[in-house]
């Protein structure tokens, strides 16, 4: 597996993974310091399960726990999407 692409956790599609990378700056510490108790520290796997639409907040995995995000905490969370290459 290699590690490429960078995108906010709002734009992991849906039974996809990323590594988080870090947390946007303007992120105020209090939600980073939230975050990480749930789990989301770097180099940790997240894995969007779910996404509605109309804006709703989105289903992510990370640490064997569920969580539920909306849009404007998700998309200050950065990862690096994982992509399986090819066998060859």
């Amino acid at each position: 597996m290699s590690v490429s692409n960078t995108v906010s956790l709002w734009a992991l599609p849906t039974h996809t993974s990323g590594v988080l990378v870090g947390f946007d700056p303007a992120l105020p510490e209090r939600y980073r310091g939230r975050l990480q108790e749930f789990g989301f520290h770097l180099g940790e796997q997240v894995c969007c399960q779910h996404r509605t639409g109309f804006g709703a907040p989105r289903v992510y995995r990370v640490s064997n726990a569920t969580y539920s995000l909306d849009q404007e905490l998700a998309e200050h969370i950065l990862v690096q999407l994982v992509v399986s290459e090819p066998h060859v």
